[in-house]
């Protein structure tokens, strides 16, 4: 059977909702990988709406799963329904939307907050024993919710994020756009895409490294002693 994996989005456009290019990223190198995707996201306002060609912000109301299903091509699911039962592992893109809409880490920082939806899916997989990955700043998530557990994470190499990460009780780890780091034992893989990288081209080996591992831990199939992770820092 195919390996499924939720992905769960915050949006549309890396200003105030999902990154788009690593979103579909990872859409491809989780169906290369194997694995069968589902679009998941909260039903609910985004925290602010801007105008991605000016930078801007603007007076203006979106829902976040309906700007959503732009990426998913109209099939995106609310995360409020899904269960740990329906998938064998999730998956969260970055964007400034998992700082906004899946979380209020943008506003409150090491003190934030996780959506109550997402948060139960994602802890339910966690006990569940079921790989989560994140891309860019959505590991601060994973840091929230699992750092008193001491887990492993990368957001790439900024300092101020780093250290917020760690104030949440997470272990950060300096890895570059192409690496994927895992944390074997709390089954979590982290990519920094777009926190440090500045193309498609940059971003994609980790993503790729990303959702092979995502898909291994799925599989619970063992380490392999050549599997390419690339360099952590």
């Amino acid at each position: 059977m195919m390996t499924r994996v939720g992905l769960i989005l915050s949006g549309c456009g890396y200003l105030d909702g999902a990154e788009i290019q690593e979103t579909v990223l990872a859409m491809l190198a989780l169906e290369e990988a194997g694995a069968m995707v589902e679009c998941l996201a909260p039903a609910k306002a985004q925290t602010k709406v801007v105008n991605h060609q000016t930078g801007a912000e603007v007076v203006e109301t979106r829902d976040v799963l309906v700007e959503a299903a732009r990426i998913a091509r109209g099939h995106v699911r609310e995360v409020r329904t899904a269960t740990p039962d329906d998938f064998d592992a999730v998956v969260l893109p970055g964007g400034f939307g998992a700082a906004l809409n899946l979380s209020d880490f943008a506003v409150h920082g090491d003190r934030m907050t996780v959506d109550c939806d997402v948060e139960r899916l994602l802890l339910g997989m966690h006990a569940a024993g079921k790989p989560i990955g994140a891309l860019c700043i959505a590991p601060v998530i994973l840091a929230r919710l699992f750092g008193r557990g001491g887990v492993r994470l990368t957001i790439g190499n900024d300092p101020d994020t780093a250290a917020l990460v760690e104030r949440m009780g997470a272990c950060h780890v300096t890895c570059s756009p192409s690496a994927a780091l895992v944390d074997e034992a709390n089954r979590l893989v982290t990519t920094p895409a777009y926190m440090v990288g500045q193309s498609a081209k940059d971003i994609y080996p980790g993503i790729r490294r990303l959702a092979a591992e995502v898909v291994r831990l799925a599989r619970n199939e063992g380490q392999t002693l050549d599997k390419p992770l690339g360099k952590e820092s």
